[in-house]
């Protein structure tokens, strides 16, 4: 059994080595190096060129490097026999969560704020937020953005979920549909995205949004950048309706550097870092469902190709 290993930013080392320790049995192969393409049996991939899968005629699953697989239906030339499946790595929600709780933190005790204030040398307190009335909405509340919304609701911070379907169990208040989007955005004080992208997701996060969001209102973006619109986040930067932004993640990646993002100083950018997959604890999983392919098994986490997630 041969897996195709395809990243220009994931250690390829790094995962040759997890495979070898966990799955002897399955030999693996890096894009880069030498090979038959007639050969290979998996492939493992992140953001690769669209078209460099066709050649694999005897594919039989794909596996995304990470909780992302917008890569994967942006390919017109992935071949529609093939399932893929997503990673869902408790690690990596970890780190988003723990980058979501970073930022709404930072906005809700005012350190951008006290940032300003020392800069110029301002010994000025302002008045302590009260926790249980900061509203904080979750854009996508699925296995990553519920624990995203969960871990901030156990602060005691208000705290509101919008999804495309309704949900019953999730231990907060969910907004189902494009109908109650600006009901959910009118509640909002800080707006987190963690929704997948999606013909309906992108350019979601536009003008109309932002007007939407009360005066004064923050946004966290660790989805995909195409979910928001650069000019339009600007403008309202600028004329002050939104006092600040938060960006692990821009369109294209990365960011070029005549974008105004980079010195807007009511913007804090990361490059794309809220969390990073680690071969070792996300290695398993993929094992898992090639082993689980070779003895006729249903696999885990298949993408529904016409939701896009």
């Amino acid at each position: 059994m041969k897996l195709l290993f395809i990243s220009n930013s994931d250690r390829v080392d790094a995962w040759r080595a997890v495979f070898a320790e966990q799955a002897p049995e399955i030999d693996f192969v890096d894009a880069n190096a030498p090979h038959d393409p007639d050969a290979i049996d998996f492939a493992l991939v992140w953001q690769y060129p669209p078209g460099a899968l066709k050649p694999y005629r005897n594919l039989k699953l794909v596996s995304s490097l990470g909780a992302g697989i917008d890569h994967l239906l942006r390919d017109p030339d992935f071949p529609a026999h093939v399932p893929f499946v997503r990673l869902v790595d408790s690690t990596l929600t970890d780190g988003m969560v723990e980058y979501a709780l970073w930022a709404t933190l930072r906005y809700h005790r005012q350190t951008v704020e006290y940032a300003d204030f020392q800069a110029a040398s301002d010994w000025h307190p302002l008045p302590a937020p009260a926790t249980r009335e900061r509203r904080v909405g979750v854009a996508g509340v699925g296995q990553i953005g519920g624990a995203v919304a969960r871990a901030i609701q156990n602060l005691g911070f208000d705290v509101a979920g919008w999804s495309r379907s309704a949900k019953t169990d999730s231990g907060f208040k969910v907004y189902a549909g494009p109908a109650a989007w600006p009901e959910f955005l009118a509640r909002t004080q800080i707006l987190i995205c963690v929704l997948p992208l999606t013909q309906a997701t992108t350019g979601l996060l536009d003008a109309a949004c932002f007007a939407a969001l009360p005066r004064g209102a923050f946004v966290v973006n660790i989805a995909r950048g195409l979910h928001l619109v650069e000019t339009d986040l600007l403008a309202a930067l600028d004329s002050g309706h939104l006092a600040h932004a938060t960006l692990d993640v821009t369109a294209p990646e990365p960011l070029p550097t005549a974008s105004r993002l980079w010195r807007h100083p009511r913007v804090t950018l990361t490059p794309h870092i809220a969390s990073l997959t680690d071969p070792r604890t996300a290695a398993p999983q993929v094992i898992d469902n090639i082993r689980r392919l070779c003895a006729g098994m249903p696999l885990a986490n298949v993408v529904d190709r016409a939701n896009g997630y």
